[in-house]
C-alpha cells in the first residue's frame, strides 16, 4: 500500500517545481512574473476545492476509482498544457495546469489517506507520513528532471511543449503502478495482535465513526481547520520566499549569500518539509495527535522568535531555525489525517481530510502574502536586512500562538454527532438480521 500511495503522492508533488517552467514560459510567451504564477496559484486553490468537493466520493467510489480520476486529470492538465505553449494560448497553459490537474491534485492528495489508515490502524500517522512524504519530496524529483528536459529539448515554446508532453505520458505511465496496487481491506480486518481499545484509552482517541456531514457541524473541526491553516501558514511564508528571504537577511554582513548557497538553502529546505512529513507524524503515534501540534506551534512559535532576536548575527542559527519550521509545516500536513482519524473515526475520513484541506487554500495566499507585502513596503521606505521581514516573523508567532491555543480547545466529539450501531435482532428461525 505504501508504494501505491507513492506512485500518486510523488507524481502530484511535481506541483512544488512549478517554478523551474516560470522563466522559460515567461520570454517564450511574453508573460510577466504574476502571469506565469497564475497555473500554480489556480492548482493550489483547485487542490483545495477539489478534494473538499470530492472528498465524498473518493470515499464512495474508492481509492482505485480515485487514482485514476487523479492520473487522468494530471496527465491530461500537461497535455492540454503542451498544446497551449505550442499555439501561444496561454490560458490553455492556466486551464489544462492549473484547472484540469489541480483537480487531479486534490483528488490524487486524499485518494489514499483512508485506506492506508485502515491497513495501519495501530500506526495512522506512521501511514499517513509515508504517502504524504511523497508530495514533499516529488519536487526533488521533477526539479531537476524538468531543467534537464528543457536543457535538452529547448526553452523555446517547443521545447517547452515537449517537456509537458513527456510529463504528461510519464506521470500517468506512474501513477497508473498505484491504480494496479491499490487494495482496500476486508471488512473487520485488523494487524495481527492489535487491539483496537487499548487505543482508545487514551483520550482524543475515539472507537465511534462520524460522517464528513456531521463532522462539518462539530467545533472540533473548525478548531482543526484552524489549526492547519496557522500552521501552514506559518511555514509557507518561509518556503515561497525562502531564496531572496536568505540573500536579504545577510546582505549587509561581510559574508553575504550567493546565489548558488541560496539555491542550496531551498533544496535543504524541501528536504525538512519531506523529512518533517514522515518524522513527526510517526512521533505523533507515540506522543499524541495534541501533543504532536503543541510541539509544532509552540516550537514554531520559539523559532520564529529566535530568528527574530538574532537578525543577522548568526547564519547556522538561522538556518537551523529555517529547517525546523518547515520540517513542522511538512509534519502538520502529515499529522492532521490521523489527528481526523482520532477524532472522527476511519467511516468518512477521507471526505473529512478534503474538506479540512481548503485550509491549505487560504494559507497559501495568506503566507506569501504577509511575507511578501509587509517586505515590499519596508522596502520602498528604504529599509533593508533583517528590517525586512521583522514585522512578518512577529505576526507569524502571533498566528501561531492563536493555533496554539486553538489546539488546546479541542476536546472529544460529542456523543450525539456519531453514526448508530447497526443493531441486529433474532428472527423467530433463528436468523441473525
Amino acid at each position: 500500500m505504501p508504494p501505491a500511495a507513492l506512485s500518486v503522492h510523488l507524481a502530484i508533488g511535481q506541483a512544488y517545481a512549478w517554478s523551474v517552467f516560470k522563466p522559460p514560459l515567461e520570454s517564450s510567451l511574453g508573460l510577466s512574473g504574476t502571469q506565469s504564477a497564475l497555473p500554480f496559484q489556480l492548482g493550489i486553490v483547485m487542490l483545495g476545492l477539489s478534494a473538499a468537493f470530492g472528498g465524498t466520493l473518493v470515499e464512495r467510489n474508492g481509492p482505485r476509482w480515485a487514482m485514476f480520476v487523479s492520473m487522468a486529470c494530471f496527465s491530461s492538465g500537461f497535455l492540454l498544457s503542451a498544446l497551449g505553449v505550442a499555439t501561444g494560448q496561454y490560458w490553455l497553459v492556466v486551464l489544462g495546469y492549473g484547472f484540469v490537474g489541480g483537480i487531479g491534485l486534490g483528488i490524487g492528495y486524499i485518494s489514499p489517506v483512508s485506506t492506508l489508515i485502515k491497513w495501519f490502524p495501530d500506526r495512522p500517522g506512521m501511514a499517513t507520513g509515508i504517502a504524504i512524504m511523497g508530495f514533499g519530496g516529488g519536487a526533488l524529483i521533477a526539479s531537476p528532471w524538468s531543467a534537464q528536459m528543457l536543457d535538452s529539448f529547448g526553452t523555446g515554446t517547443g521545447g517547452i511543449a515537449t517537456t509537458f508532453v513527456v510529463h504528461g505520458v510519464v506521470y500517468a505511465v506512474f501513477m497508473t503502478m498505484g491504480v494496479l496496487l491499490v487494495r482496500v481491506p476486508a471488512d473487520g480486518w485488523a494487524p495481527k495482535g492489535w487491539r483496537p481499545g487499548e487505543a482508545a484509552t487514551r483520550r482524543l482517541v475515539t472507537t465511534a465513526d462520524v460522517s464528513a456531514r456531521n463532522a462539518v457541524r462539530t467545533p472540533q473541526f473548525y478548531l482543526l481547520w484552524l489549526v492547519l491553516c496557522l500552521n501552514v501558514t506559518a511555514g509557507i511564508g518561509i518556503l515561497e520566499k525562502a531564496a531572496p528571504m536568505i540573500v536579504d537577511f545577510f546582505s549587509g554582513t561581510a559574508t553575504p549569500v550567493a546565489a548558488g548557497a541560496a539555491a542550496g538553502f531551498v533544496a535543504l529546505l524541501s528536504l525538512a518539509n519531506m523529512a518533517g512529513r514522515f518524522g513527526w507524524s510517526s512521533t505523533s503515534d507515540l506522543i499524541g495527535r495534541k501533543n504532536m501540534y503543541r510541539v509544532y506551534l509552540g516550537v514554531g512559535a520559539l523559532l520564529y522568535l529566535a530568528i527574530a532576536l538574532a537578525g543577522d548575527n548568526s547564519k547556522p542559527l538561522f538556518i537551523i531555525c529555517a529547517l525546523g519550521i518547515l520540517s513542522f509545516y511538512g509534519g502538520g500536513f502529515a499529522t492532521v489525517p490521523a489527528y481526523l482519524k482520532d477524532l472522527f473515526g476511519t467511516y468518512e475520513v477521507g471526505a473529512i481530510h478534503g474538506r479540512l484541506l481548503t485550509a491549505w487554500s487560504i494559507a497559501g495566499v495568506l503566507g506569501p502574502l504577509i511575507i511578501n507585502a509587509i517586505a515590499d513596503g519596508q522596502e520602498a521606505a528604504g529599509r533593508s536586512g533583517p528590517a525586512l521581514y521583522t514585522t512578518s516573523l512577529y505576526i507569524m508567532i502571533g498566528l501561531l500562538v492563536v493555533g496554539f491555543v486553538a489546539n488546546e480547545l479541542i476536546r472529544p466529539v460529542h456523543d450525539k454527532y456519531h453514526e448508530q450501531p447497526r443493531q441486529e435482532h433474532v428472527t423467530g428461525k433463528g436468523q441473525a438480521v
